[in-house]
């Protein structure tokens, strides 16, 4: 059992849905926090009623007791999606909890990259954080859980993993897969 329940990570809860059809004046801002002050935006956000994403997976991890303790965490360290105007923006950075900020260029490609994401993490999936993307095969799943997910095939130790990557952070989340899952993109 975790130690404390999730926090708000996705409000409101149909942004990643909403956010396809954004009108012309919302873009996400990408923001970077100050160390460790994820879960502080995040509510600060949410007391603003702004919107925002950062996705957060469950970590376990032993304890010198020997005791099995589960937390969640933030995906992307660092990194919390806004889906907003220049108001929006400058409310976020008004919390003292950002260190900077970038806007994304493409709002439909980091929406369609951020909703993988997050269906991973609805699916329940173990991912394994991927700090930097490398070249590889790209495909998409064709059978079980994950059909459907695009991504690239990562080699690792004989197993084989598919990435799912938010490629304008060059960072995403990995899934371990049979080789007979997947299907090559042309």
């Amino acid at each position: 059992m975790p130690i404390l329940a999730p926090e708000i990570n996705l409000h409101p809860a149909d942004l990643l849905e909403r956010a396809g059809g954004a009108s012309g004046d919302l873009r996400w801002w990408v923001l970077y926090t100050l160390s460790r002050q994820e879960k502080q935006l995040m509510r600060r956000l949410h007391l603003f009623d702004i919107p925002f994403y950062s996705p957060l997976v469950r970590k376990k991890q032993r304890s010198p007791a020997g005791r099995f303790r589960e937390s969640y965490v933030p995906l992307f360290s660092n990194y919390v999606f806004v889906l907003g105007g220049e108001d929006d923006r400058q409310s976020a950075l008004k919390t003292n909890c950002v260190a900077n900020w970038m806007a994304a260029a493409d709002t439909a490609a980091l929406t369609h990259d951020l909703r993988q994401i997050q269906r991973l993490i609805e699916i329940g999936a173990p991912l394994t954080p991927e700090r930097r993307l490398e070249g590889g095969e790209r495909v998409r799943v064709r059978s079980g859980p994950f059909r459907g997910f695009e991504g690239t095939v990562l080699r690792r130790d004989g197993e084989t993993r598919l990435l799912v990557a938010v490629n304008f952070l060059q960072q995403g989340a990995s899934v371990l897969l049979e080789d007979c899952q997947l299907e090559r993109l042309d």
